[in-house]
């Protein structure tokens, strides 16, 4: 007999790509197949996101295609946007389950039952409790990829004027160090050169679990238990959260990436403060100054968001010149949605969208310059890459330690292997080379 398809669409962060990751193997462990999202799948899977309308939508828009490749089959719809709006999601003709971020496991029982019953969808979604603790699931290791997601931490309690994830996510959980350990060690045996380390609040990691226990002292524990050339990177960490014993660790071992996602969103202190952020511009730029100091070569990526409610003219310019002063590697640039149920929505002097669009482009136009300068800093210079795909006959792209994209010529495939390169070009946001035997 055949086996029954699954087909899964995922929106938004890595955690989310992991979490899918997750739901895959457990599909696969009870028999199920995972196809392509496209038409022929007994299940559809839809991992949704609601960090801002715009997800919101695209998720929305995925579960509409799902109904429309195969009206039979189950629809499930899981993740952020579920989780805070499981009425909206319910009144979507076709869908046939509703889970959000938590109970993940539960999913597949949840599938079998609507499909056998064929009844109205069902809503799984459940509501956070004050005492939760993290879920285990399975490590879910993906053949032919050279990168592997750990997830050490779920949860947040920020609570950012313009945020939902505390409410899409709940309180902070930190994984158990053993099983962190258990798994990077299973992830480096499967041949993974690479392990991300994420979570929805990375840089509080171990701050429910008392005894001590912080993000520094688990990378210390990681560098202890996995093999040379295996390295690791580090998901977006807050920046008052980068603590000097955190920045010694990461420079003690070449096993750690030179690349951090600090998020900025504003460099107006005015603007962070109505943000509910919990820094200024200059203690943002005492720690960047601080992880050049002991990183050499570190590739430094951002958020920034435009638009925010009350940003007037002088404030975005702080943003701007703040930009162009920290040289960020690469910048993710947003324009502020208004998120219902958070205080900012409310904030008076919300902005039109045309400012917004115009502010966007603007520093997006920044990003490609300061992108260009650091790829161009590399110049003549040998560097490792992780080969992680063939772009052509004979040439293959990865990215190094500092997250610095890079083709590369080869004779030999070397997908999946870490390898030395000398720059030759630098062209927009990434460098072309060769390999260096």
């Amino acid at each position: 007999m055949a086996k029954k398809k699954v087909a899964f669409y995922t929106l938004g962060c890595k955690v989310n790509q992991y979490e899918s990751a997750v739901l895959a193997r457990l599909f696969t462990e009870r028999g199920y197949e995972v196809a392509e999202f496209a038409p022929g799948a007994d299940v559809y899977v839809i991992n949704t996101c609601a960090v801002t309308r715009t997800a919101e939508r695209k998720s929305r828009q995925a579960i509409r295609r799902a109904v429309r490749f195969e009206p039979g089959a189950v629809i499930a719809v899981t993740g952020c946007y579920a989780q805070l709006f499981p009425g909206e999601v319910m009144k979507i003709p076709g869908v046939g389950v509703v889970t959000g971020t938590l109970g993940r496991a539960g999913l597949i029982d949840l599938v079998e039952k609507r499909a056998k019953n064929g009844t109205g969808p069902l809503n799984a979604v459940k509501t956070f409790g004050s005492r939760e603790v993290f879920e285990e699931l399975p490590c879910p290791p993906l053949p032919g990829r050279t990168r592997a997601y750990v997830k050490i931490q779920d949860g947040c309690e920020s609570f950012c004027t313009y945020c939902l994830v505390p409410y899409a996510r709940g309180p902070l959980r930190s994984r158990q160090p053993a099983k962190v350990l258990e798994e990077v060690q299973f992830l480096a045996a499967a041949g993974y050169k690479e392990i991300v380390l994420t979570g929805i609040h990375t840089s509080a990691y171990g701050r429910d679990l008392g005894g001590g226990v912080d993000l520094a002292g688990l990378l210390e524990r990681v560098a202890r238990v996995l093999p040379s050339p295996v390295r690791v990177r580090l998901s977006s960490l807050e920046p008052h959260e980068i603590t000097p014993r955190l920045v010694e660790v990461l420079a003690s071992s070449p096993l750690f990436c030179r690349h951090l996602h600090v998020p900025l969103q504003s460099g107006d202190d005015g603007v962070l403060r109505r943000m509910g952020r919990s820094y200024t511009a200059l203690e943002y730029a005492r720690t960047v100054g601080l992880l050049r100091q002991k990183l050499p070569g570190l590739g430094l990526t951002t958020d920034v968001m435009v638009g925010f409610p009350g940003e007037g003219d002088e404030q975005y310019a702080n943003t701007y010149r703040f930009v162009g002063e920290m040289a960020f590697s690469r910048l993710h640039v947003f324009k502020y949605s208004p998120r219902p149920g958070t205080p900012a929505a409310a904030f008076p002097e919300q902005l039109p969208e045309d400012v917004k669009e115009e502010r966007s482009e603007r520093l997006l136009a920044l990003g490609e310059k300061l992108a260009y300068a650091f790829a161009a800093a590399h110049l003549g210079k040998e560097v490792e890459v992780l080969a992680e795909e063939k772009t052509g006959e004979g040439y293959y792209a990865g990215f190094t330690d500092n997250y610095l994209r890079a083709v590369f010529s080869c004779g030999v495939d070397v997908r999946g292997e870490i390898v030395r390169i000398c720059v030759e070009e630098a062209l927009g946001d990434y460098v072309r080379g060769k390999m260096v035997f």
